[in-house]
């Protein structure tokens, strides 16, 4: 399994502007001064050098993860790439890395703040409206636009079949929550009739059910597997009452344990304790404004109040700017586009 940090900053991170000139105009103003003739002086190359500067903005894109599993995918072509939450915008981090939602798989969401969901509607209508989405999509098809499917055949209507569409794992808490933040969005299909989340994914409500018993979602991985099981943790004190993000846990069949908390209050919730301790490896959500908000644990109380041998499994994100870290006391500091596979 491989874990990308595909946004590690917070939901309110703003990039930077940069002066920047494009490699081909420095090699024409580079060929140019070579082969002219006169003499340039240094004030006409930094006239030159201004006129050819261009402004780039670099982004921080808000804390979401794509884990990859070495096992077939609904495309038909491997690794299965799921993501975890979709940032307020993941159209921008994934092509950073090279790949689009024609590449993704599934999505798990832990909560419904903009910056975990913004990217659904994007996932949801892409992948939709794409008719080579899953070898299963193309052939459901025959040929026949997605259009035509919507009018000619209503019996078909509001659920594709399930191979033709990304996975979506969530807890029925965030669910209901997430059909009332994205529904109108997703609402957009002229002439369908009750168009829900389930006509762009297939859903899998996971957690504790109804008779009791908590639902796990297996993925393969090589030789081995891994189950994800998600996690209630205290986010947000909401209107009077509670928003949890339910984050995961990753448990290999060799006892190895990711765990993922997500979007949490606490450095070490109470509840959560007997977790932290037994996972080899945690990703841990941390503030570093100058005022904390009190909804995520901040970067001095973990480097004053967390245990130092739960410190050493940490790997931070979810900052503004990059903290200063005492040598040798977290796992590490992650960065947009770092990657690390497990079991390590």
């Amino acid at each position: 399994m491989k874990i990308t940090a595909i946004g590690a900053h917070s939901a309110f991170a703003t990039g930077t502007y940069e002066k920047v000139i494009p490699s081909q105009k420095v090699q024409e103003l580079a060929f140019k001064i070579y082969n002219s003739n006169e003499s340039f002086s240094e004030e006409a190359i930094q006239t030159e050098i201004e006129e050819l500067t261009q402004r780039m903005y670099v982004p921080k894109w808000q804390s979401n993860f794509l884990i990859e599993f070495d096992m077939p995918s609904k495309r038909g072509n491997g690794p299965y790439r799921l993501l975890i939450d979709a940032g307020g915008d993941i159209r921008h981090s994934l092509k950073a890395i090279g790949l689009s939602s024609n590449d993704i798989d599934g999505v798990y969401i832990s909560h419904p703040h903009s910056d975990h969901i913004g990217g659904i509607e994007y996932l949801a209508l892409t992948t939709f409206f794409n008719p080579y989405y899953t070898k299963a999509k193309t052939e459901w098809l025959q040929n026949t636009s997605i259009t035509a499917k919507l009018f000619l055949e209503h019996d078909c209507w509001p659920f594709p079949p399930p191979n033709t569409k990304p996975d979506l794992l969530i807890h029925k808490k965030v669910l209901r929550q997430l059909i009332r933040a994205v529904g109108p969005g997703l609402d957009t299909l002229q002439g369908v009739h009750d168009v829900s989340l389930e006509t762009y994914f297939d859903l899998h409500v996971i957690g504790k059910q109804e008779n009791g018993q908590t639902k796990r979602y297996e993925f393969k991985d090589g030789n081995g597997k891994w189950l994800l099981t998600p996690i209630f943790a205290m986010h947000v004190i909401s209107s009077s009452e509670e928003m949890p993000s339910y984050g995961i846990i990753l448990e290999h069949s060799s006892g190895y344990k990711v765990l993922m908390p997500t979007d949490i209050a606490s450095i070490m919730p109470p509840q959560l304790e007997l977790l932290y301790r037994r996972a080899n490896r945690i990703y841990m959500d941390c503030e570093t404004t100058t005022l904390p908000s009190g909804v995520h644990p901040h970067i001095n109380d973990l480097i004053q109040n967390l245990e130092p041998d739960i410190q050493k499994k940490c790997l931070l994100y979810h900052y503004d700017n990059l903290p200063n870290l005492p040598k040798d006391m977290f796992y590490g500091l992650l960065k947009m586009g770092d990657f690390h596979t497990y079991p390590d």
